[in-house]
């Protein structure tokens, strides 16, 4: 087996609002907002279906990602708030995770500009099929729960926190494989294939499912595929990728919101009837050797080789707890300090359901009580954090830790 942890395929410039229900009041106001009109499928076309969007998904609790038509549209919406950023794709934030426990990866981009080169941790190597600099933002909006915005003729108040991605990147969206990709994966460990969501035009996806399959023929054998599906803008085009994948694929991700796209239906995720059903329709749909489901509650793993993955599973819940109490500063030692954290009795009893009835493997999540928490980015989070456990990567981790601790309790030179 190689040494490397390869994460790909691209990574984004974020620039994430700092939640300001008043700002978004006095924009319903504004463009004339009403209740009835409230939806998360209008074609975003201007700031006024973009705010109705945001509206229609923080009535619900719900959370996913959408096109919009131009980044100008992006650029305006988020001059209204107070903005920061920062950079996101799941590969770069599972990155990012990884590099908080000293664990270096290799990232495949598709796009670079100076917001990448600053921000970049310097643990990264990169692959990249960039040309040119360019910078498309994603707008991140990460909502509270209990927040309340006032409409022209009512207002709606979020059950749940959650997040929002909005987007037009051109070069995630045309997604370019770098020529180097083939020999960095000839060292791979694991490799992270994610990105294909933000793609649009399917003869451009095979093409560059061609580029990935040869590049893919590099990897040692027994390096291991993780593959996060991420909700794609056109549902169609996941069974390309599916067709064209699923056979090396090892681990196939999903969040919550994915799981109920492709399902067509609303899932109770504590219940453990409901889970139990809408986890082997999903495997039906995508017989993969391990489906893994991440969620608020838990995280479930079916498929023939699910009980392989039960340390990725604990590590990657960790370490999404850890950044949802404490955001991108996380470190080992708080890793460590959420593993002291109770464990949500309603996950747990999904959890038992699905392991004594589906042959299931999973964990349910840890008890995290913050007054401000980080909705963004902990599905990559999670990824990352299964990705830790992968052999290579967790002999580094201790590696790093253990001299970590030598440093501290070494005298002063």
């Amino acid at each position: 087996m190689g040494e490397d942890l390869v994460l790909g395929l691209g990574g984004t410039v974020d620039y994430e609002i700092r939640w300001d229900a008043a700002v978004l009041s006095a924009l319903a106001r504004e463009h004339g907002i009403h209740l009835g009109e409230l939806t998360t499928t209008t074609p975003i076309i201007d700031e006024r279906a973009l705010v109705v969007t945001v509206l229609a998904f923080l009535a619900t609790g719900g959370g996913g990602e959408r096109f919009v038509l131009s980044s100008e549209i992006v650029e305006r919406f988020a001059s209204h708030f107070d903005v920061e950023t920062t950079l996101g794709g799941t590969g770069v934030r599972a990155g990012i995770a990884l590099d908080r426990i000293g664990v270096p990866t290799v990232q495949h981009l598709v796009s670079i500009d100076d917001n990448v080169r600053r921000l970049l941790p310097t643990s990264m190597r990169i692959v990249s099929s960039a040309t040119q600099d360019t910078l498309d933002p994603h707008l991140i909006v990460q909502y509270p729960e209990g927040t309340t915005v006032e409409l022209v003729d009512a207002t709606v108040t979020a059950s749940a926190s959650n997040r929002l991605i909005f987007a037009n990147d051109a070069p995630n969206r045309e997604m370019a494989i770098a020529a180097g990709l083939g020999e960095a994966l000839a060292r791979a460990a694991a490799f992270l294939v994610s990105g294909f969501n933000t793609m649009q035009d399917a003869a451009m996806l095979e093409r560059r499912l061609d580029d990935l399959t040869a590049a893919m023929r590099h990897l040692p054998a027994d390096a291991l595929v993780y593959y996060e599906d991420a909700g794609f803008y056109q549902r169609e085009l996941s069974s390309l990728v599916r067709a064209r994948l699923l056979d090396r694929i090892d681990v196939y991700g999903m969040n919550e919101d994915e799981l109920q796209e492709y399902l067509a239906r609303p899932v109770d995720l504590l219940s453990p009837d409901d889970v139990v059903a809408a986890l082997a329709e999903v495997h039906d749909l995508i017989p993969a050797r391990a489906l893994v489901v991440h969620t608020k509650y838990w995280a479930i793993a079916v498929g023939p080789h699910a009980a392989r993955h039960r340390a990725g599973l604990e590590s990657a819940v960790r370490t999404a707890a850890t950044r949802y109490r404490l955001g991108d500063a996380c470190t080992a030692a708080d890793l460590e300090d959420t593993a002291r954290l109770p464990r949500h009795a309603g996950g747990a009893a999904v959890v038992a359901a699905a392991e004594s009835r589906r042959g299931a493997t999973g964990v349910p999540a840890f008890l995290v009580d913050t007054a401000h928490p980080t909705t963004i980015g902990l599905g990559d989070t999670f990824v990352g954090g299964f990705l830790a456990a992968v052999p290579a990567a967790a002999r580094l981790a201790t590696a790093v830790a253990l001299e970590r601790a030598l440093d501290a309790t070494s005298p002063v030179r």
